[in-house]
């Protein structure tokens, strides 16, 4: 009887984590298409560095200011629709962006696929985090997916532009279809495994009421991460920790965005190389990533995620100097190590900023995911305008400072609790049963466990 109940719980999760991951694959290539259009606006349309750079503008700051406010939602309701549907919104805004007549038009049309994946990131990062367990390693497994879809970005969008021009982008909502279809495939994997859940707390439940007398509250939809302060356990919100962390992720979008819109360019500059030499280094920036957000999982399990972030963000300003001044075939190396830098702490700022407001985790990864992350793109039209001024070397060196300013503010947090709460919920609100609760089951009066 444990066996099959371990095969049931199990598998559920594993391929709910397995889809999820996937479809954040599918909706983060619409955040990495944006940048990797940029070289292409700017050939095609004779756009300027600032007018280029406000086209990632566009995608972010609608996004920055709406994200929270899905997170806000998140927090009070569960809502899986939104999945699928802010899916398909991210994706079909990209993919009208290069057949739309105007400026003008463009922007909108970005803004609408950044409302999109705003939409998206609180309510899956919520689902993720509680079908994995609260797991760092697992976490970093669902970041992973967003970041290998960052990084086939500019390969599909090379692929489809270089072959048929701005013209050729409707061929860009592929990916949205693909994800929209993961995400519903995600859902139902996680209903059975919450009916699985449910029927399991309903029986620790009797065996409660029958050896007690007491009957435990049964959870609906509502998000069980918040309500009374007894709803987690050692759940103080931590402000003051919450807001340093805030701030040295936006030293760190600041960075990512700026490099992401201009990388491709100015390392056709440095190279001499052409549009390859370009999207090959905005794929390096975007890989390695991909490995980054893995390792930061794995070195936090051995060394803690305070100290990891710490050593990671004092990498990145070693890594953006040189970028700026190595010149040659070396400068991809120094790409990579960036890259590395900013993305080894990606998942550990969503746990750490969960843990700091573990009675708004819905809140906490609007912010962390959203806001903090897309406050980069606001800068971009600033280093835009500095570069059409001066030169883009200029424009991307006072980045090199942005690192050291988040390794300051870095220096003096806690490493938070870890909730004690989360690893009994399930992602659509049910409870599940904890380890000692499924010991009750099996030995409470050796009657369930047979």
């Amino acid at each position: 009887m444990t066996t099959t109940h371990h095969h049931h719980t199990t598998a559920p999760r594993s391929s709910s984590l397995t889809l999820l991951a996937l479809s954040h694959a599918c909706v983060d290539v619409y955040q990495g298409a944006v940048a990797a259009l940029v070289p292409f606006f700017v050939s095609e349309r004779a756009y300027t560095y600032a007018a280029a750079s406000g086209i990632v503008l566009a995608a972010s700051l609608l996004s920055s200011v709406i994200q929270p406010l899905f997170g806000a939602l998140t927090d009070r309701w569960a809502l899986p629709w939104l999945l699928p549907v802010s899916t398909v919104v991210g994706g079909v805004g990209v993919a009208l962006s290069g057949i739309a007549g105007s400026y003008t038009l463009t922007l909108a049309v970005v803004a609408v696929s950044g409302i999109g994946v705003a939409a998206y990131h609180p309510e899956a990062a919520r689902v993720a985090r509680q079908a994995s367990r609260g797991s760092h390693t697992a976490m970093g497994w669902f970041s992973l997916g967003g970041n290998l879809g960052f990084a086939t970005a500019p390969l599909m969008v090379s692929a489809v532009i270089t072959t048929g021009g701005l013209h050729a982008s409707p061929l860009l909502a592929v990916p949205a279809v693909a994800g929209a279809a993961l995400c519903t495939a995600a859902l139902r994997a996680m209903r059975a495994r919450d009916a699985v859940a449910t029927t399991a707390a309903g029986a620790w439940g009797l065996v409660a009421a029958t050896t007690t007398g007491v009957i435990p509250a049964v959870v609906g939809d509502r998000n069980p991460t918040i309500g009374s302060p007894d709803d987690v356990v050692g759940g103080r919100d931590d402000w003051a920790s919450f807001i340093k962390l805030s701030g040295a992720i936006v030293c760190r979008s600041i960075v990512f965005v700026g490099l992401s819109a201009f990388i491709s360019l100015y390392v056709r500059q440095r190279t001499g190389g052409g549009d390859v030499s370009g999207t090959a280094a905005l794929f390096v920036l975007y890989l390695g990533g991909a490995i980054g957000t893995v390792a930061g999982g794995k070195l936090a399990g051995h060394y803690g995620r305070i100290r990891v972030v710490q050593w990671s963000y004092a990498l990145t300003v070693l890594a953006v100097a040189g970028v700026v001044f190595v010149p040659g075939p070396l400068l991809y190396v120094l790409v990579a190590l960036t890259s590395a830098g900013l993305y080894v702490p990606f998942s550990l700022h969503v746990t750490l900023g969960q843990d700091y407001l573990p009675r708004r985790v819905g809140t906490a990864s609007g912010v962390t995911l959203g806001l903090t992350v897309s406050i980069g793109g606001i800068a971009s039209p600033l280093l835009g305008a500095l570069a059409d001024a001066t030169s883009l070397r200029t424009a991307l060196t006072p980045l090199i400072a942005l690192p050291a300013l988040g390794w300051l503010l870095l220096r003096s947090l806690p490493e938070p609790a870890m909730p004690e709460g989360i690893a009994g919920a399930s992602p659509s609100g049910a409870v599940a049963p904890t380890a000692a609760a499924k010991g009750r089951l099996q030995n409470g009066g050796g009657m369930m466990g047979r």
